[in-house]
């Protein structure tokens, strides 16, 4: 079984106000049309949830206490909230709302091959990332990037993005 992990917690400090609530719907829209079997959106970490985003379609929602020491607290809490059937994590960002569904598909298709796989965009890491179970005890406060990872080219699709400030024209 793989389970999606949606990390949602953060500041957003750059952004100006919580932007997690803003993208999240698109992003579990995308995971809806993916085959991941759960979605657990990790959440309470700077801004409380905007409840009517997130509580449809069996979405988990899962408190991070500790987000305060990186990515790679908010990621353990959503890791530690997956069901015990759940063989792998496909980590994706709440800022990232052009996810597409294929990059799902090539990341999942390779999750055998290494215990970390992540999408490429040109040669860069990118998002979604496949965790194994093997390696969810060694995340560090860094955050899944801190773990070698085998890419899968996706320079075909547009990058799910991370939105970090607010567009000028009024997005």
């Amino acid at each position: 079984m793989v389970a999606a992990v949606v990390l949602a917690a953060g500041a957003a400090t750059r952004y100006g106000s919580p932007k997690q609530w803003r993208f999240l719907p698109a992003v579990l829209e995308r995971l809806a049309a993916s085959p991941v079997d759960r979605t657990v959106v990790v959440v309470w970490g700077a801004h409380p949830p905007a409840i009517d985003d997130v509580s449809r379609g069996g979405v988990r929602l899962v408190e991070a206490r500790d987000w305060e020491l990186g990515p790679g607290a908010s990621l353990r809490a959503g890791l530690r909230a997956l069901p015990d059937e759940a063989t792998h994590a496909l980590v994706a960002l709440a800022d990232g709302p052009d996810l597409d569904p294929r990059a799902v598909e090539r990341v999942l298709a390779h999750r055998d091959e290494s215990a970390v796989v992540a999408a490429g965009y040109g040669g860069v890491r990118g998002h979604p990332v496949c965790l194994a179970r093997a390696v969810w005890d060694r995340v560090p406060d860094a955050g899944g990037r801190a773990l070698e990872a085998l890419l899968v080219p996706c320079d075909d699709l547009r990058p799910p993005g991370d939105v970090d400030f607010p567009n000028l024209e009024g997005e």
